[in-house]
């Protein structure tokens, strides 16, 4: 059976648009609510949030194979604010796997806890190589030395604060998504490439008017970057969850940007072989161009639910991302890769 042709542009389209939503993990309400927007046009979908908010599509089909799980997330790195200073710039706190190097001079937003939003830059306090010199290159990129300064009138702590910022307020870096050549390239294409995967896959789906093979639960996180997105939120009787998340591109990897990747082990150890072989299986069987990897600073939602006590195989597949916790880039062709993979996946028994 041939797969069902995948709306290319809809696919990068959707992606951009999520990308340029701002969800830092602890603040991913908007990218959460953009996404289960966009599924509520599939009727087949029975939408729901878990308590801690995030996102979960059941596709329910009458069948006696035993539910399967797929898990995605959009949450992102980013920060929130830790400390006013004393000439109005600010301190930041980091979330997830932010090094400063990748973000010094980013343009970035702050989002004020009444709901408003000041714009700022992400700079080295020693940032005038005129009046700092070597000392500018010499200045460590780490949380005491590195600050946001704010487009706006201040020069004090108090005209901060009557900014309406306070601390603890969120702090999002830009994405800057580009797409040329059939890249795309942006910050925080881990995940929200894999989340554009799925949502292709299953629009694939019911515009050819084909169904999964068993009850699918597609749980979309919104705390995978701080290590337990799909801790929760996954029924007890799914048997298998296909995790969705970026693959590694980089001096010693086998991954690239144009293949979908199967990740046999993580900085957690390695996935379920069975489920991995028959992935591999759909993959032959469907001219589907992939690769397989080990990623060693690497942790997924799968293994949250793992570590959770999930009694289930877990396996990990995902687009080459070249630069990840950088300023990202994949292209088209391991996106589409990854798409039939998913669909390969929901129609086999």
């Amino acid at each position: 059976m041939s797969l069902p042709s995948i709306d290319q542009e809809y696919l990068v389209d959707f992606l951009v648009r999520l990308l340029n939503i701002h969800s830092p993990t602890g603040f991913a309400e908007p990218a959460i609510a953009f996404v289960e927007q966009e599924l509520s046009q599939f009727s087949q979908l029975q939408l729901t949030r878990t308590r801690k908010g995030a996102l979960v599509a059941k596709w329910e089909i009458a069948s006696e194979l035993p539910p399967v799980a797929l898990t995605a997330h959009v949450d992102t790195l980013g920060a929130v604010v830790k400390e006013i200073k004393s000439n109005g710039r600010l301190k930041l706190s980091r979330i997830g796997g932010v090094e400063w190097p990748t973000v010094e001079t980013e343009g970035i937003w702050i989002f004020t806890s009444d709901g408003q939003r000041v714009r700022g830059s992400i700079l080295v306090e020693t940032a005038s190589g005129h009046i700092y010199g070597q000392d500018m290159k010499n200045t460590p990129r780490d949380d005491e030395h590195m600050e946001v300064r704010l487009d706006a009138r201040t020069l004090s702590r108090e005209e901060t604060r009557a900014l309406g910022i306070n601390i603890g307020d969120c702090a999002a870096f830009d994405p800057r998504v580009e797409v040329t050549n059939g890249f795309v390239r942006s910050r925080f294409l881990d995940d929200k490439a894999c989340v554009a995967n799925i949502v292709s896959a299953i629009k694939s789906l019911v515009d050819t008017g084909q169904s999964p093979t068993r009850t699918v639960h597609f749980h979309i996180s919104n705390y995978e970057e701080v290590g337990h997105g799909a801790s929760s939120g996954i029924p007890a009787d799914v048997a298998e969850l296909l995790t969705v998340d970026m693959a590694v591109v980089g001096n010693g990897q086998e991954s690239d940007e144009f293949h979908a990747t199967l990740c046999i082990k993580d900085a957690g150890g390695v996935y379920h072989q069975g489920l991995n072989n028959n992935l591999r299986i759909l993959a032959q069987q469907h001219g589907i161009p992939y690769k397989t990897d080990v990623y060693r600073y690497y942790a997924s939602d799968g293994e949250a639910f793992w570590r959770a006590g999930g009694d289930v195989a877990v396996a990990l597949i995902g687009p080459g991302i070249d630069a990840s916790h950088n300023y990202e880039r994949t292209h088209t062709e391991g996106l589409v890769a990854t798409t039939n993979w998913i669909m390969a996946y929901l129609l086999s028994d």
